[in-house]
């Protein structure tokens, strides 16, 4: 059997077309030869380093983008719903507080990435199905518990992410995005050949399995194919 191909996915748990991104890489993870590597980073900082404007603030996209959220959201079996006031959501609270403490998880977590799996995606459910806080130390903790945490390892996690290392370290991995041509997340790199192969957004998982030599199965891979 061929080594596996390492693909790193860089995301924000305040990017809804990140969570789809992050559960189908999640769902391929044990159907293509790859190994999935979390890359929890700063959106707004990527945006801000690329020049790019975010499409919530662009009226017409913003229009568009929650029909097709809604549309998605069936697609892909992901329960994504709009908060009730998206703008104060992303930009007003953003996310970096969220962010510090998924890369604190990362940096304490032991067994891979299982821990960093389980937190961003109760942090994804808060924001983008129950419409709740993901800036407080109130609410991190609440998803925490969600993802099977205890509360001493909680309370470390909450000190850690405020400190220089766990700040640094997420600075690092917005650099990182950046430096690989990120402009907006999710953003997959894949290394085919010992060189990065950049794929944005979530909408390009067939060209993504052409380049690495691997079958798009759709969004569930373990969905039995409908008999005809």
């Amino acid at each position: 059997m061929t080594s596996k191909k390492v693909i790193e996915l860089f995301y924000d748990v305040v990017s809804p077309y990140s969570w789809l991104g992050f559960e189908v890489m999640c769902r391929y993870r044990t159907v293509w030869n790859i190994e999935l590597k979390l890359r929890p980073t700063f959106l707004g900082g990527v945006m801000q380093g690329s020049d790019n404007k975010p499409p919530g603030l662009v009226p017409n996209k913003f229009l568009y983008m929650t029909k097709d959220l809604n549309r998605l959201s069936e697609y892909f079996n992901v329960p994504l719903r709009s908060p009730s006031d998206p703008f104060e959501a992303m930009f007003q609270k953003g996310s970096l507080n969220a962010m510090r403490f998924v890369t604190a998880v990362q940096e304490k977590g032991k067994g891979g990435d299982e821990q960093v799996e389980r937190v961003s995606r109760e942090l994804w459910r808060r924001i983008w199905y129950e419409d709740k806080d993901i800036t407080e130390p109130a609410s991190l903790s609440e998803a925490g518990i969600k993802a099977g945490l205890s509360d001493s390892e909680i309370k470390e996690l909450l000190e850690l992410s405020n400190s220089k290392e766990i700040k640094n370290k997420l600075k690092s991995s917005t650099q990182n995005a950046l430096d690989y041509g990120a402009f907006g997340f999710p953003l997959v790199v894949c290394h085919v050949n010992g060189k990065p192969e950049m794929f944005f957004g979530s909408d390009r998982f067939e060209l993504m399995a052409h380049c690495i030599g691997e079958k798009w199965l759709g969004p569930l891979p373990d969905k039995p194919a409908a008999k005809l």
